[in-house]
């Protein structure tokens, strides 16, 4: 078994190139494997690793001055869920590319957790709840009631803000997978005079392993080899259905036709039919990759994009 952690602080870094190739060298050194955004404003990474490693790891990153109450959501693996270490420097850690100053130690929303997120959900009390994650990712999972901008990329969501006219006395809650794009977002609708904002604290994740997936309808898109993990307890059949067949389908799989590469829902059943491939065109491309028929899901463990959470 493996261990994986989903982490991020936002905590400014003078020397921003110095403290990306220590961080890549102490990475190393653990054999973690994983992805590790670092600008001036902080850290954005998932890696992952054998136990004791994972362990030395978070201790290491505790041990920086500001970084001592860095907080990691946390997940176990029977395989490795990345293929590399990625360790770079970014413009930031979180892409929303605001005209605003954004502070999310001081400015961000109120924080609710699992619990009182539960509760407010439970309560009758009226709000606006809000997705922040991209469409690829709603589609397999998300909380009842949610609204989803249709948005493909997180830095549209100030355009989007600007023109869905959410009434600014309205409770707002908003969510994505571990908090991040919450923290930038909430701040950005406060300053844009939004009064009563607030978050889910460690996201979809923690509230998963805090509330068992109460209210949660599906799965959570991951951006590691994994792609989707449970949510919803007991779920019976998956929110979205085979881009080939039709079926009731949440995996995901990657065009076998590398100048596509589209990620798509595509069954077992689906990926015989196109071969891998998410249309005739695909299938026909003389590069396209060689089809596992065994191993239908390992393309995307192996050509798998990795999105920056956008």
């Amino acid at each position: 078994m493996y261990n994986i952690i989903l982490y991020y602080n936002f905590q400014h870094i003078d020397n921003v190139p110095k403290f990306c190739g220590e961080h890549r060298r102490k990475c190393r050194s653990l054999d973690l494997l994983g992805r590790v955004y670092v600008a001036e404003e902080g850290i954005n990474g998932t890696l992952s690793g054998t136990a004791e490693n994972i362990e030395e790891y978070k201790k290491f990153l505790r041990s920086l001055p500001g970084f001592e109450g860095t907080e990691f959501k946390e997940d176990i693996s029977e395989t490795i869920p990345f293929l590399k270490l990625i360790v770079k420097i970014r413009p930031e850690i979180v892409t929303l590319k605001a005209d605003i100053p954004l502070d999310p130690n001081t400015e961000g929303g109120h924080h609710l957790s699992p619990e009182e997120w539960r509760k407010v959900m439970e309560s009758g009390e009226g709000y606006v709840m809000i997705d922040t994650r991209n469409d690829y990712e709603w589609k397999v999972g998300h909380f009842d009631g949610a609204l989803l901008p249709p948005l493909k990329n997180f830095y549209d969501f100030p355009q989007w803000l600007d023109e869905a006219k959410i009434d600014k006395n309205k409770k707002v809650l908003m969510y994505c997978t571990g908090g991040i794009r919450c923290e930038k977002f909430s701040v950005l609708m406060k300053k844009k005079g939004y009064k009563d904002v607030n978050q889910l604290h460690g996201g979809i994740i923690n509230y998963a392993k805090e509330q068992d997936g109460a209210h949660y309808k599906g799965k959570c898109f991951v951006f590691d080899d994994r792609l989707t993990v449970p949510i919803e307890k007991d779920q019976k059949e998956p929110l979205t259905r085979c881009e080939i067949t039709g079926e009731p389908c949440d995996q995901y799989l990657n065009c076998a036709n590398p100048d596509c590469n589209k990620l798509f829902i595509c069954s077992e059943e689906g990926a015989r039919q196109m071969e891998g491939c998410c249309s005739d065109a695909c299938k026909s491309s003389k590069r396209r990759r060689p089809f596992d028929p065994d191993n239908i899901y390992e393309p995307s463990r192996k050509w798998y994009h990795y999105f920056e959470t956008k």
